[in-house]
């Protein structure tokens, strides 16, 4: 298992946040989750640190100044993250929303979940303790 996996969580609600963390460290606390409030935000912190790639990003698609779509597209144009799996992680389930981000280079979708439960089984696949 690999210690200390880094996910990041470019998300504008502080509340979302917190139970993503939660559900996080519920199913395995070696990991260490991120977040930022907003994409620019997200971004910064990654062009401003060369040594961050982390093993996932979970990206929200609604947020102010900067979407989500666009933080995408700027994701998948930096190198070193070329091969980061980028999740969209929203309250939408627009087909329209989930085509535009696959074709941007999304990795996967996720609905936004309300049960904690929901939320760790969705989290377990990405971050399995078993091999």
């Amino acid at each position: 298992m690999k210690a200390n996996l880094k996910c990041l969580l470019i998300d504008d609600d502080k509340d979302d946040q917190e139970i993503f963390k939660l559900a996080l460290q519920d199913i395995n606390e070696n990991i260490v989750c991120i977040t930022a409030d907003n994409a620019m935000e997200g971004l910064q912190m990654l062009q401003a640190d060369e040594s961050l790639v982390p093993g996932y990003i979970f990206l929200d698609l609604n947020m102010p100044r900067m979407s989500g779509k666009d933080c995408l597209a700027a994701l998948r144009s930096m190198p070193r993250l070329a091969d980061v799996p980028v999740v969209i992680y929203s309250t939408s389930s627009d087909p329209r929303d989930i085509r535009e981000t696959r074709a941007l280079g999304a990795t996967d979708y996720v609905v936004k979940q309300y049960s904690m439960a929901s939320l760790k089984e969705i989290l377990r696949r990405y971050f399995s303790q078993d091999p």
